[in-house]
């Protein structure tokens, strides 16, 4: 019987947010001209508006994870992005970061507190809350997106796999464009 190991999921949770991220924005690349910022019913009225929160909010508390002080300055301009081509190159990024973050954490790590900067105090997290909290963010607004995408021009990805073996045949192409392996994910 295989070890317990309490970091494997978080990693796997980045993974598959990075992944569930690069098909959405993929999708909404292909939306035709006015769809990304046209007025929508969901919490957030726009395309535009829920992805541009939603990196926004990655930066805020992925920079805490690492030990910044980027704080509310990650929320200073309300759409930091007027196009989905600059928007998912920097989701990839932050993604990225993520992915990298969860990478190197260990039990130790994730039981550490995290400072996250909110201008007036500083709230202080366990790094297992913050992860959790993350990712449950994310597939919130991700759901919000794909609900608005069912009335555009573009049909909404396939968002609610999750990375487990049986599904690898789903995603090869996808896996070989990141550079991961089928063998990096399940571990």
């Amino acid at each position: 019987m295989p070890s317990f190991d309490p970091v494997r999921a978080f990693r796997k949770l980045a993974y598959n947010n990075a992944l569930a991220n690069r098909r959405l924005l993929q999708a909404c690349a292909a939306l035709k001209p006015g769809e990304f910022e046209a007025q929508r019913t969901s919490f957030f009225p726009s395309i535009k508006e829920t992805l541009n929160h939603i990196i926004a909010v990655d930066w805020f508390y992925i920079d805490g994870m690492e030990g910044g002080t980027l704080g509310l300055k990650a929320f200073e301009v309300d759409e930091p992005f007027d196009d989905i081509a600059s928007l998912a190159q920097a989701q990839a990024k932050v993604d990225q970061r993520l992915v990298a973050l969860c990478e190197a954490l260990t039990p130790e790590r994730l039981v550490s507190t995290v400072s996250l900067h909110r201008g007036d105090r500083i709230q202080e997290e366990r790094l297992e809350d913050v992860l959790a909290h993350l990712f449950q963010h994310q597939t919130h607004h991700r759901g919000q997106v794909h609900a608005m995408l069912a009335g555009t021009s573009v049909a909404p990805p396939q968002l609610d796999e999750f990375i487990v073996a049986d599904d690898a045949r789903f995603r090869d192409r996808e896996v070989a464009e990141l550079g991961w392996s089928e063998e990096k994910l399940m571990r």
